[in-house]
């Protein structure tokens, strides 16, 4: 005999877990929380979900997350438009601005094989360096060589993020190409 027990509970939990980064576990204490200590934490949780989804789409010019059109960063006439910076989310972009360091445009190249040059090329009419800030690995650098090979005829100065020894960890702890990078691009003092 099945048991349909508390289907919308487990219902809840499924969707709660298909989230990243939450395991069983987290879905079953997230879960449980709103239905019996918070319902309407619950409720203003999937009123912002809803609105999020329907209000939320992709910048025209950079691909980043907007509200509008264009967003806030696109925008900004105070942002430096002679540097864009590469990002394979917009998800780096919320990252990146957190530090409050950068204040560059930004280009966001979630899928390589939807890669518009055109689109791209009109963003960076205006720009004299392209800053690719992708995760270390083989693949990035492949990808940072296509796309210098495609932007070649823009006169462009081409540079990547810092790679190398994380603040704070061991050296054995550190991986071997992270090792070699820092050693390559070590600086002097």
């Amino acid at each position: 005999m099945k048991n349909n027990h508390l289907e919308p509970f487990k219902n809840l939990v499924e969707a709660f877990n298909a989230l990243p980064s939450i395991g069983q576990k987290s879905a079953m204490k997230l879960a449980y929380h709103i239905v019996t200590q918070n319902s309407y934490e619950g409720i203003k949780l999937a009123h912002a979900i809803e609105r999020a989804i329907e209000s939320i789409q992709r910048c025209k010019k950079c691909n980043n997350l907007s509200e509008d059109e264009l967003c806030a960063i696109c925008s900004d006439e105070n942002r430096d438009k002679t540097k864009v910076c590469i990002v394979e989310s917009a998800k780096d972009i919320l990252t990146i601005e957190q530090l409050g360091h950068y204040d560059g445009l930004y280009y966001v190249l979630s899928d390589v094989d939807d890669f518009d040059l055109m689109h791209l090329k009109d963003m960076l009419k205006d720009t004299k360096e392209v800053i690719f800030a992708f995760a270390p690995s083989i693949a990035s650098d492949t990808l940072i060589l296509f796309m210098e090979s495609q932007l070649e005829d823009m006169n462009l100065k081409f540079t990547k993020i810092a790679q190398g020894v994380p603040t704070g960890i061991s050296l054995d702890s550190v991986d071997t190409l992270s090792l070699v990078r820092a050693l390559e691009d070590r600086v002097d003092i």
